[in-house]
């Protein structure tokens, strides 16, 4: 992810990494992540991947060929392991504005 016009409104523990636009989990629990992102009107097709630790977990898609905009959500509540890494990662398409107009939320919703 190019984080070259990323905003981070609330990184309470400083757990995700700026520079490599990367969550990295201080402690073992289930977690609550959501994204947002919207595509360029080109005709294309974007699909944003979730990802853990270099996984695919879950998957957002746009391909309304008629519109000037387009967005995708997803969300979901994952196990995740302390120290593993979360982020998204752009697997086909443009995004309008890069990742400007895109959101990344994510918190610990219970810690095992």
């Amino acid at each position: 992810m190019d984080c070259g016009l990323l905003n981070v409104l609330v990184n309470i523990g400083n757990h995700f990494d700026l520079k490599a636009s990367v969550f990295q989990a201080p402690r073992r629990g289930i977690y609550s992540f959501s994204f947002h992102v919207v595509k360029v009107y080109n005709r294309q097709t974007i699909q944003v991947n979730l990802m853990q630790n270099d996984y695919p977990v879950i998957s957002a898609f746009a391909g309304d060929q008629d519109v000037t905009r387009e967005a995708a959500s997803n969300g979901v509540l994952l196990m995740v392991e302390r120290e593993d890494r979360v982020y998204l990662k752009l697997e086909r398409g443009t995004l309008m504005g890069g990742w400007k107009y895109s959101t990344f939320s994510g918190f610990l919703v219970f810690p095992l």
